[in-house]
């Protein structure tokens, strides 16, 4: 799939404010969520001493828990450049003297050079229109034979039942507008290579539901690609509300099916 530019307009439709920031910390307890943490965390492998960039920390879940593995010898420096996402995870870790939490992007990251021994980010790399620059200042900031750990979605892999397929093709295309790129798992390790580091490995973490759960992650989805068809112009309020109705439908009467694959991204500089 080619890549795309996200407009202006697009970034508009979907942000991390007040409202969305609630839908998520909501979503991000569930278990769906903690499995696509987990993931990062493990291959990250972090230790006590670790200097950590969290990049993209969005409201601090896997800043907390990177900072209790890391103890009083490390610290974790959560870096987000929303203000409402940057406030939750700040109240969250709010009692870890471990935790820094700073206003900043990937491509301008507010780090000395090398001054990290690892850094991870958790679905950021799918809205950045620079993958190039992006991997060039995370390697900035680390030290040598520091670790990067990038997870994000195959959007490609979707699979999502419905009784009007039409429809469907419809809302996911339309979903696709919020996103830079939908294949980061693809494209990101000669990316990688290509700006010295060697990826190590790439794991696959698919997700499938056969019930629509309140903290699941199509629940989360149906919730936010809803207002967002609306914006767009893609649907009435009627037919996406449609839409969302007919999954709770098929939920109720045990056919309900979703499934996705996130991928994991591990990647070192040379020591």
């Amino acid at each position: 799939m080619p890549r795309r530019t996200l407009k202006q307009g697009d970034v508009a439709m979907l942000q991390f404010d007040e409202r969305t920031t609630k839908l998520l910390e909501e979503a991000y307890l569930g278990a769906d969520f903690s499995r696509r943490r987990r993931a990062s965390f493990d291959a990250l492998s972090p230790s006590p001493g670790d200097v950590i960039a969290d990049i993209g920390c969005g409201n601090g879940l896997l800043t907390l828990e990177l900072s209790r593995t890391l103890g009083g010898t490390g610290k974790v420096i959560g870096i987000d450049p929303s203000d409402d996402m940057r406030g939750a995870a700040v109240k969250r870790c709010a009692n870890c003297t471990n935790v820094e939490i700073l206003s900043g992007t990937v491509a301008d990251l507010p780090l000395d050079t090398a001054s990290a021994d690892k850094a991870v980010s958790l679905q950021v790399f799918e809205y950045l229109d620079n993958l190039p620059g992006a991997v060039a200042e995370i390697k900035r900031i680390l030290k040598p034979g520091g670790r990067l750990v990038v997870g994000d979605m195959h959007w490609d892999t979707i699979t999502w039942l419905s009784d009007a397929p039409d429809r469907m093709k419809t809302m996911l295309d339309t979903w696709d507008g919020h996103l830079v790129e939908r294949c980061i798992p693809a494209i990101l390790p000669p990316i990688l290579r290509e700006a010295g580091y060697r990826v190590d490995g790439v794991t696959a973490v698919p997700f499938t539901s056969t019930g629509l759960h309140p903290d699941g992650l199509a629940n989360m989805l149906i919730h936010l690609m809803k207002p967002y068809a609306v914006a767009k112009g893609s649907f009435s309020k009627e037919e996406a509300d449609a839409w969302a109705e007919e999954q709770v439908r098929l939920a109720r009467s045990g056919r309900f099916f979703f499934s996705i694959t996130h991928f994991v991204i591990t990647a070192t500089l040379p020591g």
